[in-house]
C-alpha cells in the first residue's frame, strides 16, 4: 500500500507578503506537503486541515493599526507547531503580551544575524560561529519581550529577530529564512518541518506520481478522458502521468492553432504519438483562431477569445468520442494562485490564465486537473521519473495563449510568422552560446510598430522584436538574465539579417515585480 503524500502537511497562512510562495517552495523542498490559505481561515477549517504545523507569512501591515490583520486567537492553543515570519512573529509576540512599535531604524536588505546564548532547536545548524547573513524587510520590531518566550537571536539593528517558547513549540523570526538573500535559510524551514514538526517526507517525485495515478483512476473510473497537448511542459507530463494511469482511456488533441513556436507541431505529435504511443488527434485550426482574433487588441480579451476557442474545440472532439466524459488541462499551482483574484478579494488578479477557474456551463466534461497542486520544477521532477526526454521536460515555459500574448496588440498570420522565426534564432543561439539551462524562460516579443534603418544603400520600415530572458525559481518573482553584450550583438545580427520584416531588436531589463514575465 502506497504512502498518503498528503498525510503530513504544513499550513501557511498568508498575510499579503510578496514572498509567501517562496514558503510553500521550501516546504516543499523538505518534501513535505503544503497548502497556503488566507490568515482569516477559520478554526473549524484549520482544525479540518490536521495539519502537523502552521507557518504565519510576513506582510505589508503593522499589527498595531487598526483593522490589522490578525488570526483566530485559540490557533496558539491548538498545540500544533508554529513558526512566525516577519509579521507572523510580531502577531505572535503581541498575543503573548509582548510589545511591537514602530523601529528607530528600518531594516531592508542584507544583516548579519547573531545567536543570543545558546540557539534554540529552530537553529540548530544554521548559525556558524554564531552568525548568519540573513535578508530582512520590516520597519517595526518587538520592544517588549511576550511573556514565556525567550530571544534567541539578534542584529545591530534589531534585538530581537528570534524568539521562542519551546515547551508549547513556538517560534518566530524577523528575517525572511525563505528567500536566496538567507543563504541558510531552507536549512531553518527543513529544521521547523521536519524536526520540530515530527514530518518524514513522504512528498516525493515518486510518491507524488503513485498517489496522482491512483487518483486519476478512481476519479475516472473506466470513463475515456481528452487533454489538450500543446507541447509545453504542463500539457506534457499531464499526458504522461494520465496515460500511465489510464492507457488507451485518454486521447490527446493537439490544436495547432497558428500561434506556436517554428516546427512545434511536428514536434509534439513525434514525441507522444510516435515514441510514446499516446493517442494524439492533430487539428489544424490556424484560420479558425486567427479569424476570431481578428482585429482585437486588448491582451486579456484576446487570452479569453483563445481560451473559448480551445475549449469549443475540445467539445467538438470530445463529441466524437462517445464516451469522453473528462477534459484533462496541465493546470498547475502557480495558475492556481496567480488567478486568485477572481475569487478573493486578498489577491490581486495580474491576469487571467485560460486553464483556471472551471468550465462553462454548457460544457459537459468535467475537469481533470492532476498537476493542480504543484509548483514548475515539481512538475518537472515528475516528469523525469515518468521517462519523458530531458529536453522536453527542461524547455522553457510557453503560454497557453501561446504567441497570442507574445504579439502585442492585434494578431495577424505575418506577425506570428516573423515572431516565429526571430523566436527560433533567438533559442537556437541561446543553446550553442551555453546560456539557455542557465535561463528559466526566455522568448522574442513582437511589437507592432515600425522604425526606420538602412540596409545596404536603401531606407528600411520595418518592425522591432523585443529579447526577454528571465532568472527565477519559483516564476513569482524574477529577474532579467544579464546577456553578454556581444551574444546580444550576434543574436540581433541573426535576426536582423535573416528575418524579412525586422529591422530593430531591443533587450528587455525589467524584472517581475513590478514588470511581468510575458509583456501581455
Amino acid at each position: 500500500m502506497s504512502q498518503d503524500v498528503h498525510a503530513e502537511k504544513i499550513l501557511i497562512l498568508d498575510f499579503g507578503s510578496q514572498y509567501t510562495q517562496l514558503i510553500a517552495r521550501r516546504v516543499r523542498e523538505a518534501h513535505v506537503y503544503c497548502e497556503l490559505h488566507p490568515y482569516d481561515m477559520t478554526l473549524e477549517a484549520i482544525k479540518a486541515f490536521n495539519p502537523n504545523g502552521i507557518i504565519l507569512s510576513g506582510g505589508p501591515k503593522s499589527v498595531y493599526e487598526d483593522g490589522a490583520p490578525a488570526v483566530e486567537e485559540e490557533l496558539f492553543e491548538l498545540g500544533i507547531p508554529v513558526l512566525g515570519i516577519c509579521y507572523g512573529m510580531q502577531l505572535m509576540s503581541r498575543h503573548f503580551g509582548g510589545e511591537v512599535i514602530a523601529a528607530g531604524k528600518r531594516e531592508y536588505g542584507h544583516a548579519d544575524l547573531k545567536a543570543v546564548g545558546t540557539p534554540g532547536p529552530l537553529f540548530d545548524g544554521f548559525f556558524v560561529e554564531g552568525h548568519s547573513p540573513v535578508w530582512m524587510s520590516h520597519g517595526d520590531h518587538v520592544e517588549k519581550m511576550p511573556e514565556g518566550f525567550e530571544t534567541i537571536a539578534c542584529t545591530g539593528n534589531a534585538p530581537v529577530c528570534g524568539i521562542q517558547n519551546v515547551s508549547r513549540n513556538l517560534y518566530g523570526v524577523q528575517f525572511h529564512p525563505e528567500v536566496n538573500h538567507t543563504p541558510r535559510g531552507e536549512i531553518l524551514i527543513d529544521t521547523f518541518v521536519r524536526k520540530l514538526c515530527g514530518c518524514h517526507g513522504q512528498w516525493t517525485p515518486g510518491s507524488i506520481i503513485k498517489d496522482a495515478v491512483a487518483r486519476i483512476r478512481e476519479q475516472v473510473g473506466s470513463d475515456q478522458v481528452i487533454l489538450g497537448l500543446s507541447g509545453g511542459v504542463d500539457s506534457s507530463v499531464a499526458a504522461a502521468l494520465i496515460h500511465k494511469a489510464i492507457g488507451d482511456q485518454l486521447t490527446c488533441v493537439f490544436v495547432d492553432n497558428g500561434l506556436l513556436r517554428l516546427g512545434e507541431g511536428d514536434q509534439v505529435m513525434a514525441t507522444f504519438a510516435e515514441n510514446m504511443g499516446v493517442k494524439v488527434i492533430r487539428v489544424d485550426a490556424e484560420d479558425r483562431f486567427l479569424t476570431a482574433l481578428a482585429g482585437e487588441a486588448d491582451p486579456e480579451k484576446k487570452r479569453k477569445i483563445i481560451g473559448k476557442e480551445f475549449v469549443d474545440i475540445f467539445e467538438e472532439e470530445s463529441n466524437k468520442l462517445t464516451d469522453a466524459k473528462w477534459l484533462a488541462q496541465g493546470t498547475i499551482y502557480p495558475d492556481v494562485i496567480e488567478s486568485a483574484g477572481a475569487k478573493t478579494k486578498k489577491a490581486h488578479n495580474i491576469k487571467s490564465h485560460h486553464n483556471v477557474g472551471g468550465l462553462p456551463d454548457y460544457m459537459k466534461l468535467e475537469l481533470l486537473e492532476p498537476l493542480r497542486e504543484l509548483f514548475k520544477d515539481e512538475v518537472r521532477a515528475i516528469g523525469e521519473e515518468l521517462g519523458l526526454p530531458h529536453a522536453m521536460v527542461w524547455r522553457h515555459p510557453f503560454p497557453g495563449p501561446g504567441l497570442g500574448v507574445r504579439i502585442l496588440g492585434e494578431i495577424k498570420k505575418d506577425y506570428a510568422d516573423i515572431l516565429r522565426q526571430a523566436d527560433a534564432i533567438y533559442i537556437e543561439e541561446l543553446f550553442a552560446r551555453g546560456h539557455y539551462h542557465k535561463i528559466s524562460q526566455a522568448f522574442a516579443v513582437f511589437l507592432p510598430v515600425k522604425s526606420v534603418g538602412v540596409m545596404g544603400d536603401g531606407r528600411t520600415y520595418e518592425y522591432v522584436v523585443a529579447l526577454r530572458a528571465v532568472e527565477t525559481k519559483d516564476f513569482m518573482t524574477a529577474g532579467w538574465y544579464p546577456l553578454p553584450y556581444e551574444d546580444m550583438a550576434a543574436i540581433s545580427t541573426r535576426i536582423i539579417n535573416e528575418v524579412k520584416g525586422i529591422n530593430r531588436v531591443t533587450y528587455d531589463i525589467s524584472s517581475k515585480p513590478p514588470a511581468t514575465i510575458e509583456w501581455e
